[in-house]
This record gives structure tokens, C-alpha cells and sequence, in this order.
């Protein structure tokens, strides 16, 4: 079974999956500073017994100070267990034609190969995070071809609550109406609403550039924010999850 640690830049997400199938899973706050011993007393902590069942741990990260603190805390903490950590040059097994392949980041690579792999090509995947909901596109030849990032809802309503001289930071749900009667509900319809019609306005746009016919692309949404817009959009065919975890779930396998 693979420890599948995806960092992003608010949280981490952790789970053991085999095949696909997620069998635990956490979520826990990003942090920079935090050191290679104290990665280590995390893990440990979050696995209890289940750390026989780790066969290897496979990271992505978006956070180079977290990146390098996984690297030493896998070298120091659990040196016999087979890991591979997602950076230029493993192999990944999905060809990536963009401008600068190094600069794309590793979430959307395991992303799209996730698609590719279980879905086939042509698909989208829509990942929503907490500070940015990146769109990666799959072509029908199962190449990554790029993609788009927006700002995520929860960096979005910070700004809000933030900037705004009459505003304030609200729970990220759905409200009653898209005609909000209050300010909180006003917000919330905003963000729900505003990122679901724009989610669907950008795929639109990238089935009619990669010129195929909307029945015949796989619409693939992931991310914890996912559950908030999936229902509002009527583009998508799928809900995923542990997509990224998928990914790197395929990566190790590839490279170990």
C-alpha cells in the first residue's frame, strides 16, 4: 500500500490507497517551517498500527520548503522504505507539451496522468483547492497539453472579507438562492455560483480548442472544495477525490 502525500500551498492531504482505492485519509495544515522530525512524528501519529501497511510513500509538493523537508525526513526517519518524490525527471509515463514542462506543477501532473490512465483522453480535470482551481487538459493522444489556474474560493473570499470595507469572512456554503437577500448569502452565491458558471464557461472553451465533440470528453472534478460546486455544474461526468493520490499512486509504481 502507498502513502500518497499531496502538499499544497494551505493544506496537505495524506491517504493510503492501493489500486486506487483509498483505504484512510487526512488533512492537515500546510506549514513551511515545519522540520523533517516534526513531518515525521506527524506521519507516525496519523498511521498509528497502519505504518506496517506502507509499502512506499510517494510525494507532490508545491511548497519547496516542505519538499526538501520531506526529502530529509524520508532519509532520516524511514530510510528502507521505497518513496519517490514527484520532481523533474521521474517518470511519470504522460508525455507533457507545454512551453516549459519543468514549471508545471507536480498536482497537475499526477492529475492528469490519474485521467488519462483511468479515463482515457480527451479529459479535463478540475481541481479545487483552497487557494487556486486549476484546470489540466488531456488530449486524445493522452498527452498533457496545459491548462488554466483561477483563484480558489477560500483565497477568493479572503480577499473579499479583506478588501472589502463592508465585508466579512463567511462559511463556504450553498446559499438559498442565487438572489441573495443578505450579505453572507450574497457572498456565498458569488462564490458557488460564480465559480460554477465560470468552471463551466472555461471547459466549454477547451472542449471547442481541442476540437471534439462534448460527449466525448471526460469532465473530471477533484479537490476538498469539489463537493461545495459540483452539484451547480453541469459539465461535469465524473467526481474523483483521491485523484492526485491516483496519480501518485501510478508514479511510484512506474518508478520503484
Amino acid at each position: 500500500m502507498v502513502l500518497a502525500i499531496d502538499v499544497g500551498n494551505a493544506h496537505t492531504t495524506l491517504g493510503l490507497i492501493d489500486d486506487g482505492r483509498v483505504s484512510a485519509h487526512w488533512r492537515v495544515s500546510t506549514d513551511a517551517h515545519r522540520t523533517a522530525d516534526e513531518w515525521a512524528v506527524l506521519l507516525r501519529g496519523l498511521l498509528g498500527r497502519r505504518d506496517t501497511d506502507v509499502d512506499g510513500v510517494a510525494v507532490c509538493s508545491t511548497v519547496p520548503g516542505v519538499t526538501q523537508a520531506a526529502r530529509e525526513m524520508l532519509a532520516r526517519h524511514f530510510p528502507d522504505l521505497p518513496a519517490v518524490i514527484l520532481a523533474p525527471g521521474v517518470r511519470t509515463g504522460i508525455p507533457v507539451r507545454t512551453d516549459n514542462p519543468r514549471e508545471v506543477g507536480t498536482d497537475r501532473i499526477a492529475n492528469a496522468l490519474a485521467a488519462a490512465t483511468d479515463f482515457g483522453g480527451p479529459a479535463i480535470v478540475v481541481d479545487f483547492g483552497g487557494t487556486a482551481t486549476t484546470f489540466d487538459v488531456v488530449d486524445d493522444a493522452g498527452q498533457y497539453v496545459g491548462g488554466a489556474i483561477c483563484p480558489g474560493i477560500e483565497i477568493s473570499l479572503e480577499a473579499l472579507g479583506r478588501r472589502g470595507a463592508q465585508l466579512r469572512q463567511v462559511e463556504i456554503v450553498r446559499p438559498r438562492s442565487v438572489i441573495a437577500r443578505n450579505t453572507v448569502e450574497a457572498l456565498q452565491s458569488g462564490m458557488i455560483f460564480g465559480v460554477a458558471a465560470q468552471v463551466e464557461g472555461l471547459v466549454d472553451r477547451m472542449i471547442a480548442e481541442l476540437d471534439a465533440a462534448p460527449d466525448d470528453v471526460t469532465v473530471i472534478a477533484t479537490g476538498y472544495l469539489a463537493p461545495y460546486v459540483v452539484d451547480d455544474c453541469s459539465c461535469f461526468t465524473d467526481h474523483e477525490p483521491w485523484l492526485t493520490l491516483r496519480g501518485l499512486e501510478l508514479i511510484f509504481r512506474r518508478n520503484t
